[in-house]
């Protein structure tokens, strides 16, 4: 994969579905102040142009970043702190609710979030460096929390697993969340922190159809391999829950209990769900993405969207954006509490085995002592 540049600007002409790509165009980016439109000029070459378009290669560019942590204050959050080896990601999951932080650097949220990725080469020395700053005070790290830890460039660049090289040494617990059966790449690792109670893992399944998946989330694995990776996980004794996000309605909702019980045979012990979240950008794409691929439903999917909430296709209230409102999200509550209470699944916010913060301890540095680095912490 070719080394990019981010300051290139986005290219709003590329239109029409591609193969093994989630968004179908790529919107300007909202922060510039020139927006470049397809016209067609009368001799009706457009719809020619888009007909026949070729494949999307992935580029990569190194993100200088100067720290790894971001913070966050969310109350509908169950973390505080995270990192994220890539920017981008090339499952191309079109409800992704990332896609529209790419605008920050320049990109668009569209093709551009999941063909022009980047990539932090130093993240886990960053990473130590965070840890290691006096008055530091450890609780569960979310990994992966904007875009995948596992994605597909994770194979090459091994991002993450350095991430959790350090994690390990410093004794610091740790979540992740993927839809990737990539992560049992690093399961020697993972087996090592779980038997310390310092990890936990959670794998995202949105529907169990693999021909639905590879239109809605056209790069991740396929479902039956993220059950499996649920199953290997558990039989490896790490601590493992399914994550049934997001809830589309009249898409995959009807698939709510089904994900439930094959992942609750696969193993895992704890159970989420999300309801989908449409903020900026993604409204546009997702709708253009339910006009090409579900043309017969799309206004019928709208239509249930701007019912849980209030009208809109989208509402950003703490309180309610992972959820919905009103009487089509209360019944997916519903059914989502009762499923998993018939499969002892534990459930967001039910108190059950907190990650262990108490065996948090820097290292000593390169050459240093167990002495020395007790001294050093002195001042």
């Amino acid at each position: 994969m070719p080394e990019g540049s981010i300051r290139a600007t986005a290219s709003p002409l590329l239109e029409g579905a591609r193969k093994g790509r989630g968004a179908t165009r790529n919107p300007a980016v909202r922060f510039e102040r020139l927006a470049t439109e397809a016209f067609d000029d009368g001799w009706q070459t457009l719809e020619e142009s888009f007909a026949d378009l070729p494949p999307l290669a992935t580029t990569l560019t190194r993100d200088a970043a100067r720290s790894a942590i971001a913070w966050n204050n969310s109350p509908d959050i169950g973390f505080d702190r995270a990192v994220n080896p890539y920017r981008g990601c090339e499952h191309g999951c079109i409800y992704c609710y990332a896609r529209p932080s790419h605008a920050y650097l320049g990109l668009s949220p569209g093709l551009d979030f999941e063909t022009r990725l980047l990539f932090k080469p130093e993240v886990a020395a960053l990473l130590e460096k965070e840890l290691r700053r006096p008055g530091y005070v450890p609780r569960p790290l979310a990994l992966g929390s904007n875009t995948d830890p596992y994605q597909l460039v994770e194979r090459q660049l091994k991002l993450t697993r350095g991430v959790l090289e350090v994690l390990e040494r410093f004794g610091h617990p740790v979540t992740i969340v993927t839809k990737s059966a990539g992560v049992l790449r690093d399961l020697d690792i993972l087996e090592r922190l779980a038997a310390r109670n310092l990890v936990r893992v959670c794998l995202s399944v949105t529907t169990l159809d693999p021909a639905l998946a590879r239109i809605l989330e056209p790069r991740a694995a396929a479902p039956g391999r993220r059950l499996e990776a649920i199953r290997q996980l558990t039989a490896a004794g790490v601590p493992t829950a399914v994550l049934a996000a997001p809830m589309i309605p009249a898409v995959n909702d009807m698939e709510l209990e089904r994900i439930l019980e094959r992942s609750a045979a696969s193993g895992a012990t704890r159970a989420a769900y999300t309801l989908l979240r449409l903020p900026l950008e993604i409204a546009g794409l997702f709708e253009d993405w339910l006009r090409e691929h579900m043309p017969d439903r799309a206004e019928r999917v709208l239509a249930l969207v701007r019912q849980t909430r209030g009208g809109r296709v989208y509402d950003s209230d703490f309180a309610q954006r992972m959820s919905g409102s009103g009487p089509y999200a209360e019944m997916l509550a519903n059914r989502f509490r009762v499923a998993a209470r018939r499969l002892g699944l534990t459930a967001r916010g039910e108190a059950r085995g907190a990650l262990d913060c108490g065996q948090f301890s820097p290292p000593p540095g390169p050459g240093g002592t167990p002495a020395e680095a007790r001294q050093l912490a002195l001042f």
